[in-house]
């Protein structure tokens, strides 16, 4: 039987007004993963530092298991700015003793990159004091790690953390046997980690057993039941169970509810969003060009980050796109922006890029623009203007559209000066979408969302007709929004990956086992000749060319997918079908593959 680690008993906590937290009562075992999501404001964060300790109850106690080690990782972290690297995570062991111990450099590796902190500019005796916040909270979350405790109680752990890193931590905390309590916005490492969920909603905590996909299902059924939610809600909550069944059934790893139930619970609920349908709208918006880009070489200072990029962005294309920090993904979209905003005339040290004549940009940056902090919330909205119109006959006022985007009635008439950081980021979306774009960059959209703003920011995103890049960690938000993937893989260049971010995170280990083969071999390798620049030339049209074809194929697919499934009691014509799809797999593989090697060549 598992001891119990801690105990929450009707504990209370109210702020001002506000009962954040009323009568909860809770318990935390061995062995327990437990993910808490809930709306921003609502008290996740209270929950988990009333669990640990760092913050007191107005009425309830918590109490904890005799001689519990626990470990927090806090939103701000207590490092001492006159220290070094070394002196925070290494302690005062020995270079050869955390040298030799195998979780110190599973750790430093897989939150720096390598044992010699590749990034710092003095690596492990780098001072702690002028890096960002970042890089702080890794040091933090390295810290962490790297000791022996009971319990972990984390609080946004993938905050600053890339696609690679937050893919590393899940698995490093699977292999944990400290139980976990960890505040997060994604879903994807909740699905990895956690075995049960804490939904903290208007003063009561939730609970459900299974990682993220199971708590949609379990809470869409409890609303369905219960039917005291509004329809909105409901709706949104079985629209995102369609996409996870649908489109990614093999999410969770523990099924403890029946796929019938599921599919009955979804069984009227539209896909997604109609890909054709709003391809055809973008044109009509777009025209034929939105961004061609032809040999373009992007730079930041003297750093060359991409070179001779030839890429198109046509219109109703839905691209995410990954890569390691520093890689140049921020200067790419910044470097098209520019040449949208110039109307061509600004263009990048090599190459050029074309922009259709058609082409209205929303950019949606990393730096949460500056408002005038006297404005009401929607006086800022309707600054922009007072209506929006969605798409496919669907048309908000600029209430209706704060409200979607978690901005009640009350709420819209609060300053923009009292906002928090993540409700101004909000707002900052909400303007951009309000002007009407038919092309979006999203530069990091998912920072200081909540799950359930971005599950609406996703239903917004479905029906919207235009081309869009998203650049996200978040790698749930970038699968659901978006229908291809490229990456930056530090290598100065952009590649389609068919297979998405696990071919990404595949990629991105063969390199660094390829380096690490090439550092540790006794005689330097003889440098492969360079390609001439008509054999380039040659292998990016191609590579464009092979695209399109997997692009008809991946169409083929879903059409064949649909076949089967209409004549699901015609053995005959499944089989037929079932030949066909698999003719289309070898095509599919075939193709993927001379895609790989022209990729060299280029």
């Amino acid at each position: 039987m598992a001891v119990n680690l801690v105990n929450v008993e009707n504990v209370s906590k109210v702020y001002g007004t506000r009962a954040l937290l009323d009568g909860v009562s809770l318990g935390v075992s061995e062995g327990d993963r437990i993910g808490v999501v809930g709306r921003n404001g609502d008290g996740k964060t209270t929950l988990i530092r009333m669990l640990a300790k760092l913050e007191e109850a107005d009425t309830g106690r918590v109490t904890h298991s005799g001689g519990l080690r626990i470990g927090v990782l806090t939103q701000h972290d207590s490092l001492d700015p006159a220290a070094t690297v070394r002196h925070e995570v290494i302690g005062d062991m020995a270079d050869h003793e955390w040298a030799g111990n195998a979780k110190v450099r599973d750790v430093l590796t897989g939150l720096f990159g390598g044992l010699d902190l590749p990034g710092f500019p003095k690596g492990l005796d780098t001072v702690i004091e002028p890096l960002s916040g970042g890089e702080r909270r890794r040091i933090a979350l390295a810290k962490l790690l790297i000791e022996e405790q009971d319990l972990l109680v984390l609080d946004e752990p993938t905050n600053h953390l890339d696609v690679e890193g937050i893919a590393w931590l899940a698995r490093h905390l699977q292999n944990r046997r400290s139980a976990l309590v960890c505040v997060t916005h994604d879903r994807w490492f909740l699905d990895q980690v956690c075995t049960r969920m804490w939904d903290v909603q208007r003063g009561d905590v939730y609970e459900y057993e299974g990682g993220y996909s199971d708590y949609v299902f379990a809470r869409a059924e409890r609303e369905r039941i219960a039917a005291t939610e509004e329809a909105k809600r409901q709706n949104l909550v079985r629209k995102e169970l369609a996409w996870l069944r649908r489109g990614a059934p093999a999410r969770t790893s523990k099924p403890r509810f029946r796929v019938e139930a599921a599919n009955e619970l979804i069984k009227d609920v539209p896909p997604p969003r109609d890909s054709s349908e709003l391809m055809k709208f973008a044109s009509s918006r777009l025209g034929k060009t939105v961004f061609d880009l032809e040999d373009v070489t992007v730079q930041a200072g003297p750093k060359v980050l991409l070179k001779h990029v030839t890429w198109q962005l046509g219109p109703g294309d839905r691209i995410g796109l990954v890569g390691v920090n520093g890689a140049g993904k921020t200067s790419l979209l910044r470097a098209m922006a520019e040449a949208a905003r110039s109307a061509g005339e600004t263009q990048p040290v090599g190459g050029r890029i074309a922009v259709g004549r058609t082409v209205k940009l929303a950019y949606l940056s990393q730096e949460v623009a500056e408002l005038d902090p006297a404005w009401r919330v929607l006086e800022a909205v309707q600054q922009v203007r007072e209506r929006v119109d969605l798409g496919k006959g669907r048309e908000m006022t600029a209430g209706q559209l704060c409200e979607t985007f978690g901005f009640n009635k009350e709420k819209q008439w609060t300053p923009v000066g009292d906002l928090s950081g993540g409700e101004r980021r909000r707002l900052q979306l909400l303007r951009l979408l309000m002007d009407e774009p038919n092309v979006l960059f999203l530069d990091e959209p998912t920072n200081d969302l909540d799950i359930e703003t971005l599950t609406q920011l996703e239903d917004l995103l479905d029906g919207w007709p235009g081309s869009m890049v998203v650049i996200s960690h978040d790698r749930f938000f970038v699968e659901r929004t978006t229908d291809r993937v490229f990456a930056l893989l530090g290598d100065a260049t952009l590649r389609m990956l068919p297979r998405g971010i696990d071919e990404y995170l595949e990629r991105r280990q063969r390199m660094e086992e390829a380096a690490a083969a090439s550092s540790a071999a006794a005689a330097p390798q003889a440098a492969a000749p360079e390609k001439s620049a008509a054999d380039q030339r040659a292998a990016k049209k191609e590579l464009q060319r092979i695209d399109r074809q997997l692009d008809r194929v991946s169409e083929k697919e879903t059409k064949l997918h649909a076949q089967i499934a209409e004549n699901a009691t015609d053995f005959a014509k499944v089989a037929e079908l079932d030949a066909q799809l698999r003719d289309l797999a070898t095509e599919r593989e075939e193709l993927e593959m001379r895609w790989l090697e022209l990729a060299e060549d280029a």
